[in-house]
């Protein structure tokens, strides 16, 4: 089993602040970190840590932005199909992060807008039964569902995180095998067990300090979060999703267990004790003690 994921990439500017502003509110901040992100590589690298064979398909520009990234994502343990972009601007993400951990990103998505259906598809050319189709919500509607239907008529498992959302998800969830949504992209889409009826496999719904709830056919179980001291959310749940999926796969199985949410839970609990994006995510070696 082997994962496609399919996305964006992004450089993350982070600026720190003591607490996110208001509507209207000016605010002084400080600079913080830059580097690797984006929610197509964000979980590309933690499933390429945790040992799965990632192939990652990412829109990048010809500018700055893009030479910085495809030199990080060169010291990761991914494959990635390139997909270099002349006359796009690279993909950016502005994180404004508060004192308690929480966050607001703005994330551009020329370079991810601007991949096309047909090359998107042609990513999967080798992709064969058993892989996984893995993807976000920066891509067009369109492609994404191209993607899919690619996907299933190939027999691959999907899994995506609808994130940001868009209108017209609804007509993909017969092409999914697992959704991944926060508590408000849950109600906003009508509840777990609406996108279940609509015709997805599995729904998980991450509840931050809360844990999180694996939703199926033949139920629902919750799953404790692991306790930390919070420092940078940015990215823990790219982190969770991802490995999440890459337990799935190391162990051969088809779908989402109990199993494979709680070494996701560890893995995002790492990850928020910790600054920065993919920085923050556990090393190979810490995911390979976890899995």
């Amino acid at each position: 089993m082997r994962a496609f994921v399919i996305g964006n990439a992004a450089l993350d500017e982070i600026f720190e602040v003591d607490a996110l502003p208001r509507p209207g509110q000016s605010i002084f901040g400080r600079t913080g970190t830059r580097g690797l992100g984006g929610k197509g590589v964000n979980q590309a690298v933690m499933l390429g840590r945790a040992g799965v064979t990632t192939i990652l398909a990412a829109p990048i520009g010809d500018d700055a932005r893009g030479v910085t990234l495809r030199a990080a994502l060169d010291r990761e343990p991914v494959r990635r199909h390139p997909i270099d972009l002349d006359g796009v601007a690279t993909d950016t993400s502005i994180i404004v992060r508060a004192a308690d951990g929480d966050n607001t990103i703005i994330t551009t998505r020329e370079a991810a807008s601007a991949l096309g259906t047909e090359t998107a598809v042609g990513v999967l050319a080798d992709a064969e039964a058993g892989d996984w189709l893995v993807l976000q919500g920066n891509l067009s509607l369109e492609t994404t569902e191209a993607l899919l239907a690619a996907a299933k008529d190939r027999d691959m498992l999907t899994a995506i995180n609808p994130s940001p959302l868009q209108p017209g998800y609804a007509a993909l969830w017969p092409l999914l095998d697992v959704v991944v949504v926060n508590e408000g992209e849950a109600e906003a889409l009508g509840g777990a067990a609406a996108v279940l009826r609509a015709g997805v496999g599995q729904v998980v719904t991450t509840l931050g300090g809360a844990g999180s709830l694996l939703s199926d056919a033949a139920g629902s179980y919750a799953i404790p979060a692991v306790s930390a001291d919070i420092v940078d959310t940015t990215g823990a749940g790219d982190c969770f999703m991802a490995t999440a999926l890459a337990s799935t796969i190391l162990r051969g199985r088809r779908t989402l267990d109990e199993q494979a949410l709680e070494v996701a839970a560890a893995a995002a609990a790492i990850t928020v004790s910790r600054s920065g994006t993919v920085a923050a995510f556990p090393t190979a070696a810490e995911i390979g003690t976890l899995l």
